[in-house]
């Protein structure tokens, strides 16, 4: 994971759930990469978006209404600022606090009742702009908290479709089960 950026931490973590259904983000549909599997009794579509991270809208929305999905069998994983590093929270809805992936988002779908999963990529250092913040590698100590990061942020995941959205512990995500 040393070639990751703060940014494409929600790749990761879309990568590491498709594994464990069995299944990998090969297909390519809707400007994205995708894949299709099981996670518990779910089936689930995976999806990375390929566009810009600020343009993911223009995936995920036809993505949405070819399956025939509503935004409340979305869950939306992405970088948090806000969250301190290795933070792992969960959502539902809510504003897009900046992020311009999660502003694509609210102007592609019907609502925003979609659930989040919010990974702490912590605030830059002064003087430092976020947005070269977010596009820079982790450090070589967040890099060895990664694998761990990544593990509760699929928890959080897992939890939300196996409980749906108003159930799922913010807790669990942050103590990993």
């Amino acid at each position: 994971m040393n070639f990751l950026s703060r940014h494409n931490i929600g790749f990761v973590v879309v990568d590491r759930l498709a594994e464990r259904a069995g299944t990998a983000c090969r297909d390519k549909k809707f400007k994205a990469r995708l894949g299709r599997g099981r996670l518990g009794q779910e089936d689930v579509v995976f999806l990375q978006p390929q566009t810009f991270m600020n343009l993911s809208g223009e995936s995920v929305g036809p993505a949405l209404g070819f399956y025939k999905l509503g935004t409340d069998r979305l869950v939306v994983v992405h970088d948090e600022l806000e969250l301190d590093f290795g933070e792992v929270k969960t959502k539902l809805g809510g504003g897009h606090g900046g992020h311009n992936g999660l502003r694509s988002l609210k102007k592609h779908l019907p609502d925003d009742r979609f659930s989040r999963v919010r990974v702490g990529i912590g605030r830059p250092p002064p003087r430092w702009d976020p947005a070269d913040y977010v596009l820079s590698r982790f450090d070589a100590s967040e890099r060895g908290q990664l694998d761990d990061v990544v593990d509760r942020a699929v928890v959080a995941v897992e939890t939300l479709i196996e409980q749906g959205p108003q159930p799922a512990p913010k807790q669990a995500a942050a103590r990993g089960r």
